[in-house]
């Protein structure tokens, strides 16, 4: 975890990763991956959920993304410009595992990132 602190915009968007990873987290539990097929509403949510975590980790800074090699920081990104770019080729099984899968790693991440924060600035 980083010994540096994280200055008030990379806490903002910390903070839109995190919450879009636990919205999603929320959906994925209470769903099958076939519910994928036949729920577009269920679709759209996770697919601009993992636009938004993208998209906030794209503008992190650079010392916090150096910093905190423990986020995939590259993948993050790299599946935020698949899904804006390539909309019209989705692979729901890739959505899927990555909702499940990958979601709670990061939401781990994220907290613990978190809580170093508040416990060294308190």
């Amino acid at each position: 975890m980083p010994s540096f602190n994280i200055n008030p915009e990379d806490q903002i968007r910390l903070r839109h990763m995190l919450d879009a990873a636990m919205e999603i987290q929320q959906y994925a539990q209470s769903s099958i991956r076939q519910d994928l097929n036949r729920d577009k509403k269920l679709v759209h949510s996770l697919v601009r959920l993992l636009e938004i975590i993208g998209k906030a980790a794209s503008q992190t800074s650079k010392q916090l993304r150096d910093n905190v090699p423990s986020i995939p920081w590259p993948v993050l990104i790299g599946m935020r410009n698949r899904l804006i770019h390539a909309y019209f080729s989705i692979n729901l099984d890739v959505v899927w595992s990555t909702s499940t899968e990958d979601i709670p790693p990061l939401i781990e991440e994220l907290s613990k990132l978190f809580n170093k924060h508040y416990e060294n600035n308190q």
